[in-house]
């Protein structure tokens, strides 16, 4: 269905969420369109040049190929796992945000190509050296939880709470992975560091050492499932809502509060529900592996609960004839399935749900920058200002040194 046909059926639902939707379908054949095919569907395309719009799979993954051979060790490309097959099998590394970040930190190449979203190109590009180039294959490719934690309204949050909290050490703020440039720059301004799922209890460790309560942002389950792991109370929560005046709460509320939260969530994994566990249990008798991005219910009725590593790791690990019910992004699970053919792998959620951001690095965009480079062309080259990458920069370094 077409984002203008679900506006017309959902005119209250943002429309990051009406694209996530209209990703959305009841077979778990992803097949790959051509970007001409793709464009139909009225979702966020990055315009690109008309002679790639019609190529077939197979022209895209020879023109693919003849430019990895050409341009040599010139190229790293990195590939997150939520990335379509087409795509990810011409990456050198696949992982999730922590561990691709680590290799982008470590790379000699002098083009990187970011097989991802647009924050996590961002985070490469921070991390990498002066004369190292960062390319994002589609500019559309963003985070619809990224896009929650609005810079202003992050930055008009800060002010808030400092003025309320006036006492050294009462704050510190923690950003996830999946935030803008500026926001990882907010946090290592303030005292504050980046973390991802994986690193997120040690993040909320190292800052109630230094201060008494934490903000958290974007994802607030995220937050909430991190501090909950480590024995803070619910009623010790609140949540910021940055469409309210003081986030709809009041002083009392956030001098009582531990861990203040961002309003924000993701569209794929807060699809995932206690019926679908139920349902796995029932049917299959399935062990349950869920993303900690998925709503407190979900973790708490779940077997396992971690990082896109810790999923993979605990499924390539699991004992052949196990049952695994997954918790996360459409394209992992599919590939954990591919891979581990000894198992009984399925997602959650019936319908599936590609994350549609993390869909639009479509193989022809790849191509197409590929092209550029061999040209003499640094398309969508990301950039990020000096004082951003300085104060962002030791945000994640506190992240990289936990």
């Amino acid at each position: 269905m077409s984002i203008k046909e679900l506006k017309k059926k959902n005119p209250v639902i943002p429309i990051s969420e009406l694209e996530q939707m209209a990703f959305c379908q009841t077979s778990s054949n992803l097949r790959t369109k051509t970007l001409e095919e793709e464009f139909q569907s009225g979702v966020r395309w990055q315009k690109a040049p008309t002679r790639y719009l019609r190529l077939s799979s197979e022209e895209i993954e020879q023109g693919i190929k003849e430019s990895r051979s050409i341009l040599g060790d010139q190229l790293f490309i990195l590939g997150h796992h939520y990335q379509r097959q087409d795509v990810i099998k011409h990456s050198d590394v696949q992982g999730d945000s922590y561990k691709l970040s680590v290799l982008a930190s470590q790379a000699k190449a002098k083009h990187i190509i970011f097989c991802g979203v647009h924050f996590m190109a961002e985070t490469a590009e921070i991390l990498s050296a002066d004369d190292q180039n960062v390319i994002l294959p589609n500019m559309a490719a963003g985070c619809s939880m990224a896009d929650m934690a609005d810079i202003e309204d992050v930055q008009e949050a800060w002010n808030d709470l400092s003025e309320t909290l006036l006492e050294k050490n009462q704050i510190i703020p923690i950003t996830y992975m999946n935030s803008t440039a500026d926001i990882k720059s907010l946090c290592g301004q303030n005292g504050g560091l980046v973390c991802t799922s994986s690193t997120a209890e040690k993040a909320f460790k190292w800052a109630f050492k230094r201060a008494k309560r934490v903000l958290f942002l974007p994802d607030q389950h995220l937050g909430r499932n991190t501090a909950k792991s480590l024995g803070i109370r619910l009623d010790e929560m609140v949540v910021w809502d940055p469409f309210k005046k003081m986030g709809g709460l009041t002083k009392d509320q956030i001098k009582n509060s531990r861990v203040i939260l961002w309003k924000g969530h993701c569209s794929v994994h807060t699809r995932f529900t206690t019926d679908q566990i139920q349902n796995a249990r029932n049917d299959f008798d399935a062990n349950i592996i869920v993303h900690p991005e998925c709503t407190t219910e979900v973790v708490d009725n779940s077997d396992y609960v971690g990082s896109t590593e810790f999923i993979v790791d605990t499924i390539s690990n699991a004992s052949p004839g196990t049952t695994w019910a997954i918790g996360t992004e459409i394209n992992l699970v599919n590939r954990l399935a591919m891979n581990n053919k000894d198992k009984k792998i399925f997602c959650l959620d019936p319908v599936v749900c590609p994350c549609a951001t993390m869909y639009r690095i479509h193989p022809a965009y790849l191509l197409w920058v590929l092209d550029g480079i061999r040209a003499g062309l640094l398309i969508n080259h990301i950039k990020v200002s000096p004082q951003v990458k300085k104060n962002a920069n030791k945000a994640i370094e506190r992240m990289l040194s936990l």
